[in-house]
């Protein structure tokens, strides 16, 4: 039995600004054909805004069109195909934006963020286990961003791109954990490794980026140092736990880190997308120190690296694919702290969207007046909230996916 489903559609690349003008983002009713044998049905609660999204709209990564968007999301099982045996209709999820098979060389490994058919599967915009679910109003296929699509009142998805949450989590807050905070506080937690007492520096305050400076506090550094080009953004990382800020556009940013931190920082972790930060963060490194990489600048973009500076320094270089995270172990092991209120992820969210405000909303997030806004495909109604954004506050720049 098919399924009707309201869903954000994105027909072409590199619609002007403002989007609230050219309505890049179509809000379509498609076709949604039910689940296969290792397929799960869910209805989507929330789903965030963010900078990938924007990557995708705005052109600078490009995906197959046409596609529903969405990458980072919440939600609850409806149905499950008749292969899955650990979840079950009534489960609340969150969505991974790089979903695993379980049984590639990478997964078998213990790297699931490195999954070989779920990348073979987002090449070509379906599911891991094959075919593409949407239909539009001509009986056309639209893809899947990474499998996940969660822009969309109910998503089909493989087993492999959800991990099974407690219900005591409101979904509308759970659905940042499958992307900004497994991304930036994986990326200090997994990939750099970040030691009681150490040095940190945070280049990038978006929504991963802030997610990067939780994990730097919860890991215990001493020294957490955050980079931004808005001091708004930098007043938001004192409050979160930074000791010290600078403003990127300073001339003698890297010096005056230096200096801090008597030679450099024990970890450089580039979190917003741009070559600048990324050159930033390999000349603050400490000789022996690392530098991890969870953000992607664009198609195309390099970074060049002195051969000789690497290697008179042992530098390590190293780029962190959603946080080096096993899902499955670090969502959970997220939340908690998160209940906890060692990782206050809330303090991202700053208001709900529904879909007719989705233009609007990718405009504030490229103008910088929006934190995490929250897409509730249901309505507000369905959360027991507001769908009314804060004005003001300084957008999230997420790592690209």
């Amino acid at each position: 039995m098919t399924l009707k489903t309201k869903a954000a559609v994105l027909r072409a690349l590199g619609e002007p600004l403002p989007y609230a003008q050219s309505r890049p983002i179509k809000i379509e009713e498609l076709t949604l054909i039910p689940p296969g044998p290792m397929d799960i049905l869910v209805k989507v609660v929330g789903a965030g805004l963010c900078h990938s999204d924007l990557s995708v709209i705005n052109g600078s990564l490009g995906r197959g069109l046409p596609v529903v968007l969405g990458h980072e999301g919440a939600g609850e099982v409806l149905e499950v195909g008749s292969a899955v045996t650990d979840v079950k209709k009534g489960d609340h999820i969150a969505f991974q934006f790089a979903g695993n098979c379980g049984r590639c060389k990478n997964c078998q490994a213990g790297k699931p963020q490195l999954c070989e058919a779920f990348m073979a599967a987002r090449a070509h915009g379906g599911l891991m286990s094959g075919g593409i679910h949407f239909r539009d109003a001509n009986d056309e296929p639209v893809k899947h961003m990474v499998g996940v699509a969660c822009f969309s009142e109910y998503v089909v998805v493989h087993r492999g791109s959800v991990v099974v949450i407690t219900d005591e989590l409101p979904l509308t807050e759970a659905a940042l954990f499958g992307c900004a905070v497994m991304t930036g506080v994986g990326a200090v937690v997994n990939t750099s490794q970040v030691k009681p007492g150490e040095s940190v520096a945070i280049f990038g305050l978006g929504g991963v980026g802030l997610c990067g400076l939780m994990g730097a506090k919860v890991s215990g550094a001493e020294t957490i140092i955050a980079v931004d080009l808005e001091d708004a953004k930098l007043k938001k990382a004192m409050e979160l736990g930074a000791t010290h800020t600078f403003n990127a556009r300073d001339p003698d940013l890297v010096e005056k880190i230096k200096d801090l931190t008597d030679g450099g920082v024990d970890h450089a972790i580039e979190l917003a997308g741009a070559i600048p930060a990324m050159e930033a963060a390999y000349a603050v490194a400490t000789r022996g120190g690392k530098v991890v990489t969870a953000g992607l600048s664009g198609t195309g973009k390099s970074f060049s690296i002195n051969h000789g500076d690497l290697v008179l320094g042992e530098k390590h270089v190293c780029g962190s694919y959603m946080g080096s995270c096993v899902p499955m172990r670090d969502i959970p092991r997220f939340i908690k702290l998160y209940q906890s209120g060692a990782l206050p992820v809330d303090a991202l969210i700053d208001g709900l969207v529904t879909f007719d405000e989705l233009n609007e909303g990718f405009d504030r997030l490229h103008n910088g007046t929006a934190l995490r806004q929250v897409l509730v495909p249901h309505g507000p109604a369905s959360v027991g909230g507001s769908a009314k954004v804060q004005e003001g506050v300084p957008a999230a720049r997420s790592a690209d996916v």
